[in-house]
């Protein structure tokens, strides 16, 4: 059924013009309006290090920025550009969907990190390119990321084609099981908002992914069940949100990234294309999701209005 809605917005897209990349306009400088004080203020509540980028796919208009050059850890964000690699080689027939890869105790994460393949999976398993991708988006598995990391040939790889794709200002340099080993590592993956607004953008416009290739990613970035109560914890009920998160753990009473980014489908059958982060922030969990969720609904409302 999910899938069903995806082709439904892609096909909606196409009427809105968003299938051609030259549809899409210029980005548009932000304007110091009501919705960029809102999103300050919104932003203090977290006492950390907050990043927003918000940005009309269709239009180019910029809604909404803050900190949006700045580098912030990414987390779990980072399975989306790696699994947009992997599909990559797939449309290129290095891979094919259903090939099954070999995923072994060595690949997986330590304790303490996420991982169903893992934990459903003690001794190891023979997963399929397309499970994988599942587990790294719609469960956020650490194994699995590790995997398809390594099966896109490795952080090289992975930057060299964010590079054809036109998305600057975003690292990936090490496995998730190198990030958990390491409080600082996390640094080391970071990304800018406008970065991570303008990997969206390149997986709207099909940039270097064909169209199967993008709904399948976009099918599981909507059903993905991690981070409910942020990106689209506020907005209207049924809203279609394609998101991935990223989640750190908490040191010294300070938690590293709590992240969202995604493409929200507005009434009018536009996308919002938008990112929040929160990085070195000493708020609670509940905290920090409310700030993400009260800036997307901010944003939200702003663009529904006009």
């Amino acid at each position: 059924m999910i899938f069903l809605i995806v082709l439904l917005v892609l096909t909606s897209c196409s009427r809105h013009g968003a299938a051609e990349p030259s549809s899409f306009g210029p980005p548009r400088p932000v304007q110091q309006t009501q919705l960029q004080s809102q999103v300050t203020e919104i932003a203090a509540t977290a006492k950390g290090h907050v990043g927003v980028s918000a940005m009309v796919l269709e239009t180019g208009e910029v809604l909404a920025l803050l900190n949006a050059q700045d580098h912030f850890p990414m987390q779990s964000v980072y399975k989306l550009p790696i699994s947009m690699a992997v599909l990559k080689h797939v449309d290129d027939g290095k891979l094919k969907l259903e090939q099954k890869v070999s995923v072994t105790t060595q690949d997986f994460v330590r304790i303490g990190q996420h991982s169903p393949i893992r934990d459903r999976h003690p001794k190891g398993a023979e997963l399929s390119v397309t499970e994988l991708i599942r587990f790294a988006i719609t469960e956020s598995d650490g194994t699995a990321s590790d995997v398809l990391m390594k099966i896109a040939d490795g952080p090289g790889a992975i930057q060299s084609y964010l590079s054809e794709i036109k998305v600057t200002d975003m690292r990936i340099v090490n496995s998730e099981k190198e990030i958990g080993q390491d409080w600082q590592t996390q640094y080391k993956n970071w990304s800018s908002p406008e970065a991570a607004v303008a990997l969206l953008r390149a997986l709207q416009e099909r940039r270097g992914l064909s169209d199967v290739s993008q709904a399948l990613l976009l099918n599981y970035m909507i059903e993905s069940t991690p981070g409910a109560k942020r990106l689209k914890g506020l907005l209207p009920a049924g809203t279609i949100v394609a998101h991935e998160t990223g989640t750190s753990g908490t040191e010294k009473g300070i938690t590293a990234a709590t992240n969202d980014i995604g493409i929200i489908t507005l009434p009018n059958g536009k996308h919002l294309a938008i990112a929040v982060f929160v990085s070195d922030s000493p708020g609670d969990e509940a905290t920090r999701e409310e700030v993400i969720a009260k800036i997307a609904k901010a944003v939200f409302d702003s663009v529904s209005r006009t």
